[in-house]
Order: structure tokens, then sequence, then C-alpha cells
């Protein structure tokens, strides 16, 4: 049976298969697969053929023929709870530049922003061992998923907030959003307001959270009190910027001088209503985020700047080197985050 699963296997993306590199060295696909894995049970002079062989006729190994001999799939999951936003594209980007060079595949879990599939995923997908190892980008687990992840041992990192009892990177979200917020303050702000991010089930409900307290944190330490109602949440996109705009704008008495967006999307769309509202950027009124979207230079956006490209491409490699052996490869690490001063931010006027 495993002979007849290998012989339909193609190496790479060359089109030679194990059987061709079996028929020229005089052996067996099973002897092959095993040679070509430096696995046990193949002499020294026969390996050193196959493998030159192998070289003659551009053959690379498959990963499911891999799996075969190794009980690895050379498969590496990536749960998202969206696919279509900025972070997390990024990040899917990022990862996927590391498997391509180590001659991985990837395994996409999209939840598209509901927990219907979560049950599936971790009963079935991974109880199966479809995948080596886990990378989840910016989602809280349950202390249930938490422990079947472990009775399976597969590694398993977080990219995107802090998760207990996982490693994870990530920027510190408490020192970006006081960063954001300090800015203003420095430029003579005293009426600033919030757009957060909400708790959404699928989201890591620590990272609105810490960038919450940092707001509060950095107004109390400058001795600013923000009015009732100038806190309003959003979902991290553009179009929930839009709305908290609305709703801050629309109340009555004075209105805030400058916004701190926990997103660069939700800034975006800030800037755009404000600027349906007739009010100028930044001349009464500034903004500032946090991501620096690929948008945001070509919109002059102030921001607090991440990667999240290179956050999962480091995470990834941390998961790769751990399944070749390195023991401890994987470990949580604080990504860099620099501020970004551009056009929507100035002092405000006397």
């Amino acid at each position: 049976m495993a002979g007849s699963s290998e012989r339909s296997q193609r190496g790479g993306h060359t089109g030679i298969s194990i059987e061709d590199v079996a028929a020229a060295a005089g052996v067996s696909t099973a002897t092959v697969s095993r040679a070509v894995r430096g696995l046990p049970k193949v002499s020294p002079v026969t390996r050193q053929k196959i493998l030159e062989v192998a070289a003659s006729l551009g053959y690379v190994a498959s990963s499911s023929a891999s799996g075969l001999a190794t009980g690895r799939t050379r498969t590496i999951g990536i749960l998202a709870p969206f696919v279509s936003r900025w972070f997390f594209s990024k990040a899917i980007e990022g990862a996927d530049r590391e498997l391509y060079a180590r001659n991985y595949n990837l395994s996409l879990y999209n939840l598209g922003g509901h927990g219907g599939n979560r049950v599936r995923l971790f009963d079935k997908t991974m109880v199966y061992k479809q995948i080596d190892a886990l990378l989840v980008l910016c989602m809280a687990l349950s202390h249930e998923e938490l422990e079947h992840l472990h009775k399976i041992e597969i590694p398993l990192i977080v990219v995107g907030g802090h998760v207990e009892e996982c490693s994870y990177i990530g920027i510190d979200d408490y020192a970006a959003a006081s960063v954001a917020v300090q800015h203003l303050v420095d430029l003579g702000h005293r009426d600033i307001a919030l757009v957060h991010g909400d708790n959404q089930t699928d989201l890591n409900f620590d990272v609105p959270r810490v960038r919450i307290l940092a707001y509060h944190d950095v107004m109390r330490k400058a001795g600013l009190d923000p009015q009732p109602g100038w806190e309003q949440w959003g979902d991290f996109t553009l179009l929930s910027g839009q709305d908290a705009f609305r709703r801050i704008w629309n109340l009555p008495g004075r209105k805030p001088t400058a916004i701190f967006c926990a997103s660069d999307e939700m800034a975006m769309g800030v800037i755009f209503e404000a600027a349906r509202a007739g009010v100028n950027v930044p001349g009464e009124l500034s903004v500032i985020g946090i991501d620096d979207h690929d948008f945001s230079e070509a919109m002059g956006l102030t921001t607090v700047a991440q990667r999240p490209d290179e956050q999962a491409e480091l995470a990834t490699k941390m998961l790769l080197d751990e399944l070749d052996g390195h023991v401890g490869a994987v470990k949580s690490a604080v990504a860099r985050h620099e501020l970004i001063l551009r056009a929507t931010t100035a002092p405000p006027r006397a």
C-alpha cells in the first residue's frame, strides 16, 4: 500500500516522480524514500547512489511521500479569525515566505469571523494529525482547546497578542498605544478621544484591553480626563471608524482635538468621515493609529508601525526549527514598533 501511494507522488515542482528515481537507481521506491530523508536501513553506498541519481534528475521529495516515511505531513496549519483584514493577510504572507523557503506546505483554517468551525477543527483536523504544527493569529484559545493541543503534542505559537500557556510573538501593545497617546499629549492636546477594538469572540481580547488601559494611564499621568462618550468601540475596520467618528462628533458640547485609533483602518475611517463633515485633519482634529497599513503612507497617516509579516515569519521559523529537533526553539518574543510621523497630527489650534 505504501509503495502505491509513493508511486503517485511527484517531487516538488519538477515533474520527476519517486519511481523515476527508483528505476534509474535500480532500487525500490521505499528505498528512495528512506534515502532522500536520511532514514535508517539504507547502506551508505546505496544512499549516495540514490542521492546522486535524484540530483541529476532534479528530484525534490514531496511532502506527502515524506509523511509516509516519517509520520510528518510537512504541513503547518494557520488558524485565523479573518484572512481579508490587513494584519492577518500580512501575517499569512510572512509565514508563507518561511514555509516556501523550507519546502513546507500551508494549511489555512479561516474562521471567517465565526467560531462555528472550531469544534470540527480541534476535534478532527488536529486529532488526525493533518498538520505538524499550528500558528494562531491573534485569537484567544479556550482552556479546553489548549489542553487538546497539548495532548496531541504539536508545536504551537501565537502571533499578535498574549495567550496564557502559549508562546507568542507580537508587539508590546501597551507600549505601542502609550507612544501613540503620548505623542498627542506632547503636541499639546488635552481633549483626546479613543476609538478602540471590541471583544469579538474569535479575536484576542487582550489586545483591545491593553490598548485601552494604555490610553487611560497616559491620560491620567498627564492630568487629563476624557469626556463621557469620547471612548467609542470599533472592530478594527474602516467602516467602524466612520461610525465611531459620527458618534463622537454628534455628541453635544465641546469636541475633541485629537483621536487615538487602535488600528490604522479605523483611523482611515475617522479621517474619511471627518472630511465628509468638513472637519480639517490635522487643522481641527489630529488622528493617529497603530499598524502602518499599506495605505497609511499614501494617506499621510501618523501611526505606530508594526510588521505582522516579520512576526509570523519568525514564529514559523521557530515552529520549523522545533520540528527539526531544536528543543526550545519556540519561545515568546517581543516584536518592534515605531512611531511614524506623517501629516495627520499637529498641535491643537490656539
